[in-house]
């Protein structure tokens, strides 16, 4: 089992972090390998969650698990994958959005109920869990994990009178928050995308298995077709008589969040219609437009500011170039046993190229300043390497509230730009320069998607949130 080290300050990148990917794929094939699948879809969503991973398969009649600390390619070999025989599976990455980081949290969840066996993959986060928990445990609902998750699953439990679909359903109308959702019975493949959209979820199929992730570049990865989005407050269930759509009666305006175009999903994914590369360079190229100075090259910080790097070179004609080596191979678990080697921090997971920064006006371009210290740390590095000047610029506007629906930011007080200007911020990372990105540079990069959540960059919720004070962290625990 791979072992977390929560007391790593490194390790709480000054980013924002999604919750979790999911996935799922159904087959009438009993010689259909629903795990191997899952594992490579898994693979391809690993970028939205790296503290555990877990695949639950059905044959039918059966259903058997496995699930465990850290990336996929730890947590699973040959052995186990051969060991999971089913033609229906689901499986979940995850990052823990609050509170801790325990096996009994990882995903996903299984329990046997009136409705049989049901396991449950969940991306998002609830803003009504503490009121629906309450509401249990006043029932008799007895919890294993903290995760809201296990919420939905009780919920879903207690209508035993109802079809497994209408339990669903019901359940998810007294829902308030994000959710894409993946259950799987011993027969039944079934997705769920909340009515707002804020997290992802598409459909796929590959020969006669059908498929339901967070992101369509699984797609490409494991071979499928990309059929079309889960529209938000879409439940598509997928069994032996083949796949069936419901809508959620209640109407609501949708509003992706808007990070899955800025950060978080990968740039070979389309949600909603809109490429991520594409809508990452239209970033760049406003930037580029706000810009107000001269330099000599454009670099990322990488990987999330390549594409956006690309766009404001275009756009301005300052040449673009690799100025900051990643190594791809430290990880959230490295561990850093002294403040040496956590000063190290940035040196170990960043490398400056020298030969391309030495003497230059460099601009560097990255997705978000969250506390502004590891903006710091990477704009010292440049300066070390020799760059004359340094002029960042975000391709988001200044993160000024948190999150409620499943992103892992700061309690309010934390994030820098909640209680300092620009200015005040520039000076605090040491850069000549700083650039944000407007909000209406942004929406123009994401034209014509213009149903999009902002609410940290405005306050503007779609969902209202429970009154809490204006320090206090978003709600409740992990995915």
């Amino acid at each position: 089992m791979t072992e977390e080290y929560q007391d790593n300050d490194f390790f709480l990148e000054d980013k924002q972090e999604e919750a979790c990917g999911v996935f799922g794929v159904y087959s009438n094939d009993e010689d259909f390998n629903a795990a191997g699948l899952t594992y490579l879809g898994l693979y391809a969503l690993q970028h939205r969650g790296q503290e555990s991973a877990g695949i639950v398969v059905s044959d039918g009649r059966h259903i058997n698990t496995h699930k465990d600390m850290g990336l996929v390619a730890n947590v699973f070999n040959k052995d186990i994958l051969e060991s999971l025989k089913g033609r229906i599976g689901i499986g979940h990455v995850r990052y823990s959005t609050t509170g801790s980081s325990f096996i009994s949290n990882a995903q996903p969840l299984v329990a046997r109920c009136s409705k049989g066996i049901l396991a449950v993959a969940h991306n998002g986060n609830l803003v009504n869990t503490e009121e629906l928990r309450n509401q249990l445990e006043s029932e008799g609902s007895v919890f294993q994990s903290t995760t809201d998750t296990e919420v939905i699953m009780n919920m879903i439990a207690r209508h035993s009178k109802d079809s497994l679909e209408d339990a669903i359903l019901k359940t998810a109308e007294a829902l308030q928050g994000s959710f894409s959702l993946v259950i799987m019975t011993k027969d039944t493949l079934i997705g769920l995308r909340d009515p707002h959209g804020i997290r992802p979820m598409c459909l796929g199929k590959l020969a006669g298995a059908y498929i339901i992730t967070s992101e369509s570049c699984v797609f490409s990865t494991i071979g499928a077709r990309y059929i079309r989005d889960i529209q938000p407050g879409e439940m598509v269930v997928i069994n032996e008589d083949g796949i069936r759509t419901y809508q959620l009666t209640a109407a609501k305006s949708h509003a992706l969040c808007v990070f899955e175009y800025i950060y978080f999903a990968r740039p070979d994914s389309n949600i909603d219609g809109l490429n991520v590369h594409e809508s990452r360079k239209a970033m760049g190229r406003e930037l580029a437009k706000q810009f107000v100075g001269e330099a000599d090259v454009v670099i990322p910080v990488p990987n999330t500011g390549l594409s956006t790097a690309i766009g404001f070179a275009e756009q301005s004609g300052i040449p673009y170039d690799i100025g900051l080596i990643k190594n791809t191979y430290v990880g959230r678990t490295f561990i850093q046993p002294n403040q040496k080697m956590r000063d190290l921090g940035v040196r170990i997971k960043l490398n400056p190229v020298e030969a391309v920064l030495k003497g230059k006006r460099v601009v560097i371009i990255d997705d978000t300043i969250v506390r502004g210290t590891t903006s710091g740390k990477i704009i010292k590095l440049l300066r070390e390497a020799g760059a004359r000047e340094v002029h960042m610029c975000i391709s988001a506007p200044p993160i000024t509230h948190p999150c409620y629906y499943g992103i892992d930011t700061s309690v309010r007080k934390e994030l820098i730009a909640s209680a300092h200007s620009i200015e005040e911020i520039r000076n605090f990372i040491g850069a000549d320069s700083l650039t944000f990105l407007t909000l209406e540079g942004l929406m123009r990069a994401v034209y014509p998607k213009k149903e999009l959540c902002v609410a940290c960059f405005n306050g503007e919720y779609p969902i209202q949130i429970p009154e809490r004070g204006s320090n206090d962290k978003y709600l409740l625990e992990d995915r």
